[in-house]
């Protein structure tokens, strides 16, 4: 990964500089973690469940 600085008057980094592509991948990434960390709370909750077709089946009007 090619990354640039910028820095302030005494040389602390203060802000980075990356290419689109790393940017975006880095971004894609972030997003599927972010998925699964989602996925991994809903299913540590000890819930009950019905598939959506029993549930489509449950809300026909007859």
């Amino acid at each position: 990964m090619k990354t640039q600085f910028i820095t302030d008057d005494k040389g602390q980094k203060q802000a980075i500089i990356l290419p689109i592509a790393e940017y975006e991948k880095l971004m894609e990434e972030l997003e599927e973690l972010e998925d699964i960390k989602l996925y991994d709370k809903v299913k540590s909750n000890k819930e009950e469940y019905i598939s959506f077709d029993d549930f489509l089946k449950s809300r026909k009007v007859k």
